[in-house]
C-alpha cells in the first residue's frame, strides 16, 4: 500500500485536538506548524524508517521527534483516539458487548526501559467487535510471561470512556486457545464476562465449553484482520524507539488514524 498523506478533512478533525504551540516570550523562532510534525511522524510510523531519513519537507528531523516526545508525555496521541472513538459512539458505531483480546509479539532492537537484558517485547491488545472495530486499550509487557497471565492486566488497563457513557463492561470476552485457563474463566465471570475460550485438546476438564455459545468464536477473525491493519505500520513491526512512552505514543497515533478512517466512512 502506498504512502499517503493526510487529506484536508483528516486534518481539520485532528488538529482540533491538538495543543497550540507557545511562542517565546524571549522572542526566537516561531513554533514549527503542527501538521509538518504530525505528518513528519505519520511518514516514520507508516515507512519504518529511520529518523535520519526523514524527508526534508517535514522539517528538522530533531524537531519532528522533539515533537512526538512532547505528545507522549502529555497524552496527546492517546487523548486524539479517544476523541474520535467518542465520535464513533455519536454515530453508534462502537458495540459494547462482545470484546475480543489478543497479544502480538515486537522485538525490542534497543531493548526499553523496563525490559533490561530480555529483548523481546510484547504488545496485549483488547479490541472492540464491530462494528466500530477499533482498538479500545493496549498493555505493554515484557515477553517472558504467557499471554493467559497478562489478560487482567490488559482488562485493567482499559481505561477508555466513551461518550457520555460510564465505561462499560462487555458481556462476553473471546480469546484463543492461548487463554485456556479454568482460572482465568473463573475470573472473567466474577468481573460480569462470559469466557469464550475454546480449551485445548488435552485439556478434558476445561470449564465453560457449551458448543452454542463457543459459535462466537468464528467472529475471532476481527482481531486478527485489525492486528494485521496495525502491522501495515511498519515502526510498529520492529521495536526501535529507546523510550516505551514514545512506542505506545506510535500505537496511539496508528490506532488514532484506524479509528478516523471509520470516524469518515
Amino acid at each position: 500500500m502506498a504512502w499517503r498523506a493526510l487529506t484536508d478533512k483528516q486534518w481539520e478533525l485532528i488538529q482540533q485536538y491538538l495543543p497550540k504551540p507557545r511562542r517565546n516570550r524571549k522572542g526566537g523562532r516561531p513554533p514549527v506548524d503542527d501538521r509538518k510534525c504530525f505528518e513528519g511522524i505519520l511518514w516514520i510510523l507508516w515507512t519504518g524508517a529511520p529518523w535520519s531519513e526523514l524527508p526534508d519537507i517535514y522539517g528538522s528531523k530533531s524537531t519532528v521527534h522533539r515533537r512526538l516526545k512532547t505528545w507522549a508525555e502529555t497524552g496527546v496521541l492517546l487523548n486524539l483516539w479517544r476523541a474520535f472513538l467518542n465520535q464513533l459512539s455519536d454515530q453508534q458505531k462502537v458495540r459494547r458487548d462482545e470484546c475480543f483480546i489478543d497479544g502480538m509479539f515486537v522485538r525490542a532492537k534497543k531493548g526499553a526501559h523496563w525490559s533490561g537484558r530480555q529483548k523481546v517485547a510484547r504488545e496485549q491488545s483488547s479490541w472492540y467487535w464491530p462494528m466500530a472495530r477499533v482498538l479500545r486499550s493496549e498493555y505493554m509487557e515484557k515477553a517472558s510471561p504467557a499471554e493467559v497471565r497478562l489478560a487482567e492486566a490488559t482488562l485493567d488497563s482499559v481505561k477508555v470512556k466513551i461518550g457520555k457513557r460510564k465505561k462499560g463492561k462487555p458481556k462476553r470476552l473471546v480469546a484463543d486457545r492461548a487463554y485456556d485457563s479454568n482460572k482465568l474463566r473463573t475470573l472473567l465471570v466474577s468481573r460480569g464476562n462470559e469466557p469464550i475460550i475454546p480449551a485445548r485438546d488435552k485439556n478434558k476438564v476445561a470449564t465453560h465449553q457449551d458448543k452454542r455459545k463457543l459459535r462466537r468464536y468464528r467472529h475471532r477473525w476481527i482481531i486478527e484482520r485489525t492486528n494485521s491493519r496495525l502491522q501495515n505500520f511498519r515502526r510498529l513491526t520492529v521495536w526501535y524507539e529507546r523510550s516505551a512512552k514514545v512506542f505506545t505514543a506510535l500505537i496511539d497515533m496508528a490506532c488514532a488514524l484506524i479509528t478516523l478512517k471509520r470516524v469518515l466512512g
